[in-house]
């Protein structure tokens, strides 16, 4: 017997970047689209967010197949807060990572590398299903690829 669900979908995955921009190219480079950009203020926001003040900037990325969408976030006020250290490695508590199926992982790599895109290790072979990386993203952010193989 199945309960009463409460989750429809998930809507989108939000990140805050210092960069809005630069952001957008990125997540343009790895293949999403621009859906939209707006600006994000007023009491709703304020009591939405738990914030005072808010003035921000979004720029919703939608995934090609229209089912993810990673919502980017540029605070104007209050201001971003900096993560402790300013680049955690993927073993710290909370967020982890983005992961997104690619057709060619070294050729996305290598489009993404002049948009700030750095390996944190290499790229690895999981048997003969998976070829896997991690890269860090605009904000520090793990973006994780995934090229099957097998």
């Amino acid at each position: 017997m199945l309960g009463t669900m409460t989750i429809q979908r998930m809507d989108n995955v939000a990140i805050v970047v210092d960069d809005l921009d630069a952001a957008v190219a990125f997540f343009t480079e790895l293949g999403m689209e621009l859906e939209n950009k707006a600006q994000i203020e007023g009491i709703w926001a304020d009591q939405t967010v738990g914030l005072d003040g808010i003035r921000s900037e979004i720029a919703m990325m939608r995934i090609p197949d229209g089912h993810g969408k990673v919502e980017l976030t540029k605070y104007h006020a209050p201001a971003a807060i900096g993560a402790e250290p300013e680049n955690p490695p993927p073993n710290t508590l909370g967020l982890h990572r983005v992961m997104f199926a690619v057709d060619d992982i070294d050729d996305t790599i290598a489009r993404l590398r002049p948009h700030g895109a750095e390996l944190l290790g290499e790229v690895a072979q999981y048997e003969n299903i998976f070829r896997l990386c991690y890269l860090r993203g605009p904000a520090g952010i793990i973006v994780a690829l995934a090229e099957q193989i097998g």
